[in-house]
């Protein structure tokens, strides 16, 4: 599903809530550590071993806070006018670059 989708459904759920007042760029990017934080308590006393191999509930789990995160950040480029397409495809050109010695893409 696109981003413009995504985003135009959690739109909907904010505005049908009114939640417009607290989606600040700060609110929003502390509200995905708070769900990042959540993420990490999947995690929480497993070995490496064991958090390559969870079970149907810590996957299930697990899902759910990586979408949470998501949907954050996703809020949170809406907020700052970010393209996110574009910032994506900025940093992994410049991740290439730095880490591969690719050249930049255009």
């Amino acid at each position: 599903m696109p981003f413009t989708d995504l985003l135009a459904r959690l739109h909907a759920i904010r505005d049908h809530n009114a939640w417009a007042p607290l989606h600040s760029p700060k609110n929003l990017a502390m509200a995905a550590s708070v769900e990042m934080a959540e993420l990490l308590e999947v995690f929480q006393w497993l070995s490496e071993a064991q958090s390559r191999q969870l079970d149907e509930t810590q996957r299930h789990q697990a899902g759910a806070e990586v979408a949470d995160v998501i949907f954050y950040l996703l809020l949170l480029s809406s907020e700052l006018g970010l393209d996110l397409p574009q910032v994506l495809q900025d940093k992994l050109a410049d991740n290439e670059r730095r880490f591969l010695g690719a050249p930049a893409h255009a």
